[in-house]
């Protein structure tokens, strides 16, 4: 069985996220979302440190060193973008202007509990962020993970092991072994990578898990 590439699982939230929508995404993975939105759709990507509507550069583009999203990554501008401070970019997450943002994690539990921040006492350098901002002020989190850590241990389970960034937050997970639905304290399979069926989920997931339909398969090959 082959897991789904970071690009495939980008390719999937942007096909998934609502056209007009405000989206804010994580440092890590969720940025390779960026590249994959179709500009038709109207997405607005807000970052963090004070940028609404924007886009990564193109090749050939020329960077320009005064604009560069969360990540520090060089961006340009989309038409009618804004700029502003930190207290009106907080302001917008805090304030529950944010439709949706996507963040990498650590770990995720069954509950909705999101672990994104620090890989405990032996982090050297543990920084939160803005995500505790963004996970408790946007009206979704969507999370981007693989599913598994190095060692194998599951990375969605019944309770997190880490410290927490946000309780009850997290709505959908799109993992390297598909998407799954988080509510009523369980994992909800809404898709699975080919080869891989519901009833071998145990063996990926710690936590508890309802077959509440039949999930689409996602083709590893494209």
């Amino acid at each position: 069985m082959k897991r789904l590439s970071r690009e495939q699982l980008a390719a999937l939230v942007a096909a998934d996220l609502p056209a007009g929508a405000v989206v804010n995404l994580g440092i890590g993975m969720p940025t390779l979302v960026t590249d994959r939105l179709d500009p038709a759709r109207g997405v607005q990507l807000h970052s963090e440190n004070g940028i609404l509507g924007m886009r990564l550069l193109q090749a050939g583009e020329q960077a320009d060193g005064d604009l560069i999203n969360a990540s520090k990554q060089p961006i340009a501008l989309t038409e009618g973008a804004a700029i502003f401070d930190h207290v009106y970019s907080f302001s917008i997450m805090r304030g529950g202007h944010i439709d949706i943002t996507v963040l990498g994690a650590f770990e995720v539990s069954c509950q909705g509990d999101l672990a994104n921040w620090s890989l405990g006492a032996n982090d050297p350098m543990p920084s939160v962020g803005g995500a505790m901002d963004l996970a408790v002020g946007a009206h979704e989190v969507w999370v981007m993970m693989e599913t598994l850590t190095r060692e194998g241990a599951a990375r969605l389970r019944r309770c997190c092991t880490l410290p927490l960034t946000a309780t009850a937050v997290v709505r959908r997970v799109y993992a390297d072994i598909g998407i799954f639905d988080v509510r009523d304290g369980a994992f909800h399979p809404q898709a699975l990578v080919a080869g891989l069926p519901a009833s071998a989920l145990e063996h990926w997931i710690d936590a508890p898990l309802v077959l509440s339909i039949e999930p689409r398969v996602l083709q590893t090959e494209y």
